[in-house]
């Protein structure tokens, strides 16, 4: 196998996005796997092989990757709540409510604040927002 550069570990980054985008959560985390082992300091990675293993339903290494993101940046907002959808997947809903808390108030962002249960859906408005 060649070797590895930064200039190929980027590539393979983007690639990963791409694979995530169309639905292929274990081609992404096999790209993944090899910058995370070249940078196992870059977050972004792991934020996006955390999402990859939600999305292949890998939770418990989802869970890991989000508790190293957060570990790294406490006020990642968009890290919280993905690591209670994460815990809320795994039946654990009492740790993914305060992820899902911490998550809006350090972003209000509309979904974060539903998750979090601060507000309540509408009647008949099905938890969807406009």
């Amino acid at each position: 196998m060649p070797e590895r550069s930064p200039e190929t570990h980027v590539i393979d980054f983007r690639a990963a996005e791409q694979l995530l985008a169309a639905r292929d959560p274990r081609g992404a985390i096999r790209l993944l796997d090899s910058v995370i082992t070249a940078h196992p300091e870059n977050t972004a990675a792991r934020l996006l092989r955390a999402r990859a293993f939600f999305l292949a339903a890998q939770l418990r290494p989802a869970e890991l990757e989000f508790q190293i993101v957060l570990e790294r940046e406490p006020d990642n907002a968009f890290a919280h709540f993905a690591l209670g959808r994460t815990l809320e997947r795994a039946n654990r809903s009492d740790e993914a409510l305060r992820h899902f808390r911490l998550a809006a108030a350090l972003e209000p962002r509309p979904e974060f604040i539903r998750a979090a249960r601060f507000v309540r859906d509408a009647p008949g408005d099905g938890g969807h927002s406009a």
